[in-house]
This record gives C-alpha cells, structure tokens and sequence, in this order.
C-alpha cells in the first residue's frame, strides 16, 4: 500500500504549490501545461513499456529504480534556477510514476484478487489527500513549496530502498509458479509487444480505460466551476462538495476493498459506470442546487471501484498471454485520457457553455459501459447476471 500512497502525494502537491512556483519563476498562470504534458510523455512511455521492462527486470528492480528516479526528479525541481529545467525534469518524474503505477497494477493483478486490487487504489486516495496537507504545512510553516517537494521525494527515495531490501521476496514470488504452481502466472510471460498490439481485445480494453480515466479526471476537474460559474452555487459550498467527490471516492474504494471478492468484479464495474450515468444525468437536469452536490458526491463513489476493478479484469479480457503488455498500455491510455478528454471539453466549455460538462459525462459513462460490455467475454458476463 504504501507504494501507491507515495504515488498520490505528487500529484496533490502541484495545485497549492503552483502559486509559490509561478511566481518564483515568473512564469505566466498557463505555463503549468507544459509541466502536465511533460509528466503526460513520461508517464505514457513508461507504462506503455511497463511489460517489457518487468519481464527484463523484474517487478522489485523496476519498482526500485522508478521511486529513485521520481524522488530524484521532485528533489531536482527544487535546485534548478530554470523553468525550463523543471519541465524537463517533469518527464523523468512522469517515467517514475507511470513504471510505478503499471508495474504495481501488473504484479497485483497477477498474484493478488481483485479485493487487494481496490485497496492498492485507495490508499492512492489518501497519497493524493497527504500532498496538499503537507505542502500547505511547508507553505504556511517555512514559506517554501521547494520544502514539500523535498519531503515527498525523500519518502520516494525510502521506498526504492525498501524494494532494494527486499528484492529477495518480490524475486521469490515471482519465482514460485515456475517451481510449485502448475500455471504461470502474468509476470512470467514474455510476450512481444507487437504481438500484444495486434489484438482487438488489447484495443478495446485499453479504449476502456481511455474513456473511464477521462470522464473520472473531467468530473474532478470541471466540478466546481460549472457550480460557481454556471450555477451560482457559493464557493465556499461548491469547494466542500467538489472535495467531496474525492473524498467519496476514496469511501467507494475502501468500501469496494471490502466486498469485491463477494460482489465480483463484473458486477462492480458495471453497477458503478451504471450509478455514475445516473449521477450524470441528474448533474445534467440541474433541478435544484441540492440535486447537483449530491450528484458530484454520487458519481465520486460510484466510479470508484471501476478503475481497480477493470485491471484486475484485464487477463479475463486478453487473456494471460497478453496481460502484462496490455496492462502497461491501459496505464499510457490513463494518461492519455486525462490529458485530452477533460482540455476537449474545456475547449467545448469555453466555446459554448459549461453546461456542457454534464452532457459530456453522460456520453462518455454510456461510451464506457457499452465498450465493456462488448470487451467482456460473453461467458465473463453472464457470472454477473
């Protein structure tokens, strides 16, 4: 768990920190873009390549050699005397945590069930809740961003020696079908990756997670503004209940923790993307101010468990051969998904209005479950009828 609290505390330290940094700088507000999208290429290559690199290196190596190079990129931002500098050290930073996210989602899904798969994503929700904490604290407490970003990395560099000290174990594991079980498990395979992108399956489960991760990043994203700008919801109100769309999510993924095994990952998904379009549809009809803050906080628990449930979906999907491959291209698709879908729509925000928000998040959760439902294989979907 604690690998994915370390990869949620960069991601919540940029929003408070961004002021400090821009200023710092002297760098215009929409210059953060350029740092997103070099964390975007980072991240994308990585987790593309997550399946070769474990198959070479093996889970822990990787594993190790990720949070150093992530500890050693947010420790950089903090020296550097350019702007320029920053953004490029922002690509070794995205290179760390996309191999930390694929090879961690791949290791999960190939000795764990899907009950640990949920709980290795919440405990990412608290990391992503920890970052602001403790970046306020250094803001408020020393006047310096560069102390919570010193902080973080250190806990990153704690982690890669963690996995250095027990590289024996996460060898062992890996080991261990080859000598005792009789089926090999998603790390022992070594399967080309141009044979893995010839695959429909591949495709479509990745398109799954594409659609999934941009209509979760749009809501988190757009929220309040289409509360305050659009709707006249008071700030103070709009930011509680925007908040509470993450702070649900984390409750859906505990929860989910609890009762995957019993639920069943079929039913997980599609309950949640089903209950989520619900919540988007009552965003969409705006009936009153109470109706959309509990729409936000509905959808928050709603697409919790469908991220975690989908992964740990992915060999009933491809199957085994193809897993570790497709799990690494589903993690670049992620990326790539909160790159473009939550900017289009601001794009379509902005040219119209942003009531086009909950329009969108309707199409996109509809998108989602019928891509599902035709990745899935029809045997699979009849267990959770």
């Amino acid at each position: 768990m604690l690998p994915f609290i370390a990869l949620g505390m960069p991601d919540g330290l940029l929003g408070v920190a961004w002021p400090s940094i821009r200023a710092g700088f002297s760098i215009p507000l929409d210059a953060l873009g350029m740092l997103l999208a070099a964390a975007v290429i980072g991240y994308m290559t990585s987790s593309f390549l997550s399946g070769t690199l474990i198959s070479r290196m093996g889970v822990g190596n990787l594993l190790a050699l990720s949070c150093a190079l992530t500890g050693s990129a947010l420790v950089g931002y903090t020296l550097v005397p350019s702007w320029w500098m920053m953004v490029a050290l922002g690509v070794f930073a995205g290179l760390g945590a996309g191999a930390i996210d694929a090879g961690l989602n791949t290791y999960v899904a190939a000795h764990f069930g899907e009950g640990l798969m949920q709980w290795l994503h919440a405990s990412y929700g608290i990391g992503v809740t920890l970052g602001p904490i403790i970046m306020t604290l250094a803001l408020t407490n020393l006047d310096s961003w560069r102390v919570g970003y010193r902080v973080v990395g250190g806990f990153q560099f704690f982690m890669a020696a963690c996995f250095v000290l027990t590289l024996s174990l996460w060898n062992a594991r890996d080991d261990a079908p080859k000598e005792s079980e009789p089926e090999k498990k998603l790390t022992d395979y070594n399967t080309p990756m141009s044979e893995t992108m010839r695959q429909t399956k591949v495709w479509l489960s990745v398109l799954l997670f594409f659609l999934y991760v941009g209509a979760e990043v749009t809501l988190g994203t757009w929220a309040y503004s289409l509360l305050t700008e659009s709707r006249g919801v008071p700030p103070q109100i709009a930011g509680f209940w925007a908040g509470s769309y993450w702070a649900t999510f984390t409750i859906g993924r505990i929860l989910a923790g609890v009762y995957a095994k019993r639920m069943g990952i079929n039913t997980l998904v599609q309950g949640g993307v089903v209950l989520a379009f619900i919540g988007a549809i009552l965003l969409w009809w705006n009936p009153s101010e109470s109706v959309n803050l509990l729409a936000v906080a509905l959808m928050g628990f709603a697409v919790a468990p469908v991220f975690p449930a989908m992964m740990s979906g992915t060999s009933a999907r491809v199957g085994d051969h193809f897993a570790a491959n497709t799990i690494g291209m589903q993690m670049a698709a992620a990326g790539l998904g909160t790159a473009i879908i939550p900017s289009l729509i601001g794009v379509l925000a902005r040219q119209t209005s942003l009531e086009v928000v909950p329009i969108c998040l309707v199409i996109l959760f509809a998108g989602l479950f019928a891509t599902y439902r035709f990745a899935q294989p029809a045997a699979k979907l009849q267990e959770s009828i």
